[in-house]
């Protein structure tokens, strides 16, 4: 739902740097400040930092079959966080119930409206679609970093316990007088390879980096026209037929829900999962396919050079 309070957005990373613009320029009704100062205001108060990020999409509403399925550039906005909440599913979902706790001056609505309705104008009305890939690679690489950490975090969970087990610490530090069961040692967390992702990101890095030098926007407008026709389809380029581990429906490699967390989402789903079920031998492949996206999106934005050129 919306209602009063800050500027929620979430989507395709592709179109992280226009939705900050967007959001630079719409007024936040209560404050007289750009909805995203609010935002960020809000960020650093509570301990964030100072940038403007869009979050990653996981279940839960309509954009599910677009992004993740079909592989087409989505979206989800609204405002929220001074607004009570418990009533979804309920039958106090009413109107009276909103215009009390939610949005009394209807004014976050409006507020919605403007932001959506630049969204779409922006993108109806450009000469070429407003993707932009530095911001992407950029979460993608934070997003790999993590699942990096992670596995090496696991493993040295795992060796801190295996020594202890070997010291008969537990057994030690336990209370003669209560039952107690020796645990077990845990299988040894392997080194997985990642480097083919790192690799494939640095490719592609270079190949973002000889898109952002080109004037796209001073194209003719037949060569305009042919990137918005290669652009449109850049967020099926990080999809696979077979989709993930026992989800084929889900396709796309970068965003899912989780496979146990519902709505929630997980980002590099395939690897990521992988790692957290200790299935190191499918957080590999996982790898390898993953890379092989990356290695798709290269050419991808090749062929979108040659139309600059």
């Amino acid at each position: 739902g919306n209602g009063r309070g800050f500027f929620r957005a979430g989507g395709s990373h592709t179109l992280q740097s226009m939705v900050e613009e967007v959001a630079d320029a719409v007024i936040d009704p209560q404050t007289g400040v750009s909805i995203k100062e609010r935002r960020i205001a809000a960020q650093m108060v509570n301990g964030g930092d100072n940038s403007f990020k869009l979050s990653a999409l996981g279940s839960g509403s309509d954009y599910t079959p677009f992004i993740q399925h079909a592989g087409i550039a989505s979206l989800n906005i609204g405002f929220g966080g001074e607004n009570a909440g418990g009533e979804y599913h309920t039958i106090y979902d009413t109107y009276p119930h909103y215009k009390r706790f939610k949005d009394p001056e209807f004014a976050y609505g409006v507020t919605l409206a403007n932001a959506a309705g630049r969204i779409v104008l922006r993108i109806a009305n450009a000469d070429v679609l407003p993707f932009e890939f530095k911001q992407w690679q950029s979460t993608v690489e934070g997003y790999l970093k993590e699942v990096m950490d992670e596995t090496d975090k696991k493993r040295q969970a795992v060796e801190k316990h295996n020594k202890l087990v070997a010291q008969n610490a537990y057994q030690l530090a336990a209370d003669p007088r209560k039952p107690f069961v020796k645990p077990e040692l845990k299988e040894a967390v392997p080194y997985l390879d990642f480097s083919p992702l790192q690799n494939s990101l640095a490719q592609l890095g270079q190949r973002i980096e000889e898109l952002e030098g080109l004037e796209l926007e001073s194209l003719p407008a037949n060569k305009q026209e042919a990137l918005n026709k290669v652009l449109k389809e850049t967020e099926q380029i990080l999809t696979e037929s077979s989709g993930l581990p026992r989800r084929p429906w889900f396709r796309h490699q970068l965003y899912a829900p989780g496979f146990y967390t519902g709505y929630g989402v997980k980002t590099l789903p395939g690897v990521r999962e992988a790692i957290e079920q200790n299935n190191w031998e499918e957080a590999q492949q996982q790898i390898e396919k993953l890379s092989g996206t990356f290695l798709a999106m290269d050419e991808h934005l090749k062929k979108l050079i040659g139309h600059a050129e």
